[in-house]
């Protein structure tokens, strides 16, 4: 919006022109995200404990500890990761430019989703909200809403293709599948960070990491010079899209001001699947949607982890993992939920770097 405003004035006035620059108007997103966070970060956990009571319902099937240690946390904090995140991004993003509101349509969708999910958990106090068909029903709709819109605003043949990583000039034409692939992708990743989100911490480190690289993929995708340089495919206008993930940023580190070891909150479905879900919008639209499953490998790992469990506990009655998703595995073991933290943030770290690495090889 600041941007919109001011760009009339950009050639009379230094402030106005400083507004036509990515870099300076996504570290500002960043910066806005966090403060915002920090600053109705504590009204609103007091808010959320006084109407939850006796806070997010915690699996009785889940490790024991839990019922002792997260019993009383009120959820839904991604309440303030979804606001401070789109009020950001509205505030200092080229309003003007469709794959801003492609991707915040994503976000916002499932962050509604996850805040229904949410409030049926807290309202029959059970751990068991949304019907998992139902769930899924709604994010494939929203997924394929955004994915023919994406289709539609991007030049041919990127509207249809697959970009495959570290091949330069290499686009697999999907044709009528788009759509259905693009939405496969912000449903799995919407999913897959919703799994990750099982321990103080846990998934919100790795979006943010993630965050940070689809940043700096979306700004050499949207500008001509460096995606000629890198020979990777050029989409205009994707650049706005390093507002929102540096808005991304800073809203995850001022959640984690608060969801830090032992949390105050929990984001809840209301921030995990929208989270995701942005992540694996932004992928779609910058074309780097098999980079986004090395970069969130983590992810991945974690939710072929309960799919694993589940498939051979059909066949064979018998568990692969002591428990899933794979977090709970090593909780199970006795590693102290400090370290498994820390341990897959490094894990996060270094498929970030593979994933970047995956630019300059071609």
């Amino acid at each position: 919006m600041l941007f919109n405003l001011a760009r009339p004035f950009a050639d009379q006035f230094i402030l106005a022109n400083l507004l036509r620059y990515l870099t300076f108007r996504s570290g500002a997103a960043c910066m806005t995200a966090l403060v915002l966070s920090l600053f109705f970060g504590p009204t609103l956990i007091r808010w959320l404990k006084s109407v939850q009571g006796a806070g997010q319902p915690i699996r009785p099937d889940g490790p024991e500890s839990h019922l002792v240690t997260k019993k009383g946390t009120p959820t839904m904090g991604g309440v303030l990761i979804l606001s401070t995140m789109t009020l950001s991004t509205l505030l200092w993003a080229d309003l003007r430019n469709q794959y801003v509101w492609a991707v915040l349509m994503v976000t916002i969708g499932y962050g509604a989703i996850g805040f229904v999910d949410d409030y049926i958990k807290l309202s029959k106090a059970s751990f068991r909200g949304l019907s998992g068909r139902g769930k899924m029903i709604l994010q494939v709709a929203i997924g394929l809403g955004a994915a023919l819109w994406i289709m539609m605003i991007t030049r041919a043949p990127l509207a249809t293709g697959l970009a495959i990583p570290m091949l330069k000039d290499v686009l697999i034409p999907l044709g009528l599948a788009f759509p259905f692939v693009a939405a496969f992708v912000m449903v799995g990743a919407s999913n897959a960070v919703n799994l990750t989100d099982g321990l103080d911490g846990l998934a919100i480190v790795p979006t943010i990491i993630a965050g940070a690289v689809f940043a700096l993929i979306a700004y050499l995708v949207g500008n001509h010079n460096f995606s000629d340089y890198l020979k990777i495919s050029e989409v205009p206008g994707t650049g706005e899209l390093s507002v929102f993930c540096s808005a991304m940023i800073g809203a995850g580190l001022g959640f984690l001001w608060f969801n830090a070891p032992p949390a105050a909150v929990f984001m809840g479905d209301t921030g995990s699947l929208a989270l995701g879900g942005a992540l694996g919008a932004v992928a779609v639209v910058v074309k780097h949607e098999i980079v986004l499953a090395i970069v969130g490998g983590l992810f991945v790992v974690e939710t072929l982890s309960v799919i694993i469990q589940v498939f051979w506990y059909k066949r064979t009655k018998r568990r692969v993992f002591l428990m899933a998703p794979l977090h709970h595995h090593f909780e199970k073991k006795g590693w102290a939920e400090p370290t498994i933290v820390i341990r897959f943030w490094i894990i996060s770290m270094i498929l970030a770097l593979v994933g970047l690495a995956t630019l300059k090889i071609r």
